[in-house]
């Protein structure tokens, strides 16, 4: 079974940036998309980031367009979010997720495997 491992939260102040990581393990063949999603509490998930299985093609939530950018090394079954200019409304648990497809998507319910998250915190 397919495992996800997330690093690299933790706590910054606004204008710092941080790098998440994302790990995968296990039977993994053919194309897979690759996505971040946040969650803050009292709040629905909702979609960061995403790209699809060779890394080309990648989508982001308005809300983080220019600020965050994600890359992925298929060899090592990675993923990575770069988040710059951070601000408090980035402050929430964030989630690797992957799904068999070889197009990038953004809808919760097209990811099959799900991380434990990590959280990040934004302070003002």
């Amino acid at each position: 079974q397919v495992q996800l491992v997330e690093s690299g939260g933790g706590l910054v102040q606004a204008g710092d940036s941080l790098i998440l990581s994302c790990a995968a393990s296990g039977p993994m063949f053919g194309g897979y998309a690759m996505g971040w999603f946040r969650q803050a509490p009292g709040k629905e998930r909702e979609f960061v980031a995403a790209t699809n299985w060779s890394g080309v093609i990648t989508k982001y939530a308005d809300s983080v367009k220019g600020r965050f950018t994600i890359s992925r090394d298929s060899a090592k079954n990675t993923v990575n979010l770069q988040m710059n200019s951070l601000q408090p409304e980035d402050t929430a648990v964030y989630y690797c997720a992957s799904t068999y497809g070889f197009d990038v998507e953004v809808a919760t319910t097209r990811y099959a495997v799900w991380g434990q998250g990590t959280q990040v915190t934004v302070s003002s």
